[in-house]
Formats: C-alpha cells, sequence, structure tokens
C-alpha cells in the first residue's frame, strides 16, 4: 500500500475533522519518528495515518476500537506487522500486549498529539510556531491539562529509546511542518 491508496481508505473512513487532523498529525510524528530511529518512513507515516478509521465507529466500545480497522486492513497488501501496531495501539481496550518498536511508537505518537494541540492552543495566537518544547513538557506534568491525555502512553517513547524531551521536540517540529492543514 501507498500513500495514496492509503489516502483513498482514510477519506472513505474518517469523515470528523477533528478526526482527520488527530489521524493526520500521527502520521506526521511516526514518519519523524522512523527517521530518527532508520525505519520505513513510508511504512510508519501510513500506520499513523489510518490508525483510527474505525474511530467514528468505535469510539463508545474501547473493547473493540482497532478490530474494524484491522479487518478492514486485512484486505489490503498492508503488513501484518503494521495492522498488529494499529490494534496494540489500544492494547488496554483490546487485552493485547504492545511488544515491538513500532507498537510502542504508534501508541505514543498518537497520544502526544493531543498535549501539542492543547498546548498550542493556549497560546494567544493559537499557532503550532509559537510553541516550545518546554512549554510540552511543561503541560506534561500538569495533570488537569489536557485530561484525555494518557501520559503514560506519550511515556512509552522511552520504550523506544528516545528521550521525552526529544520526543517532545520531534513531535512538534513534525506537527510544524503541517501546520496549515491542521489549522494551527
Amino acid at each position: 500500500m501507498d500513500r495514496r491508496q492509503a489516502l483513498e481508505l482514510f477519506d472513505r473512513h474518517v469523515k470528523a475533522e477533528n478526526l482527520r487532523k488527530h489521524c493526520l498529525a500521527t502520521e506526521a510524528v511516526m514518519r519523524a519518528l522512523a527517521l530518527h530511529l532508520g525505519e520505513p518512513v513510508e511504512l510508519w507515516g501510513i500506520a499513523g495515518l489510518l490508525h483510527d478509521l474505525d474511530f467514528e465507529e468505535t469510539a463508545h466500545q474501547p473493547e473493540v476500537h482497532g478490530l474494524k480497522t484491522a479487518a478492514i486492513l486485512g484486505e489490503t497488501d498492508l503488513p501484518a506487522d503494521v495492522i498488529a501496531a494499529i490494534k496494540a495501539h489500544n492494547a488496554e481496550g483490546l487485552g493485547v500486549q504492545r511488544k515491538t518498536k513500532l507498537d510502542f511508537a504508534l501508541t505514543c505518537a498518537e497520544s502526544i498529539t493531543g498535549l501539542v494541540v492543547a498546548t498550542a492552543l493556549v497560546y494567544p495566537d493559537k499557532r503550532l510556531g509559537s510553541v516550545k518544547p518546554k512549554s510540552i513538557l511543561k503541560r506534561m506534568k500538569e495533570k488537569d491539562f489536557a485530561r484525555g491525555v494518557d501520559r503514560s502512553s506519550v511515556r512509552l517513547c522511552e520504550e523506544i529509546k528516545v528521550p521525552l524531551a526529544d520526543f517532545a521536540a520531534l513531535s512538534l517540529q513534525a506537527m510544524q511542518g503541517i501546520s496549515a492543514q491542521l489549522g494551527l
């Protein structure tokens, strides 16, 4: 599967604007992580883009979120490890374990996007360009800030040997690179 084919699937299944932005942000962070770690950039980006294909259907059913996406992707030529990582980004809901570098990367990447966006939104100009990595780290410590962001999932970056400060900077830079698409 190439990005064009992934975008066709994405456009067919993901309609909500905020979810679309979340998936695009996750794709950007995954591409940056892959580049940093020497992993396949295109493939990791596709994992980020497609990880929430079923979210609009399963948002209130965490016990199945990811399974419908896996079924959809099972009909494609996407490698099994990518499909497994998409399921593993909801390991807690599905009762599976994260095992691979890709599993951990997708989980921390999709988790930090909400923290980065929330940080940008407290700035007067609401622009990613105004955010500094230290601001993300500061907000990471504030439990009442962006409550929906699971800090332990963000910290999984350490499982792939990327220190939190480096991960925050890498994620911010990746998202700044697509700020126009994100409207930030």
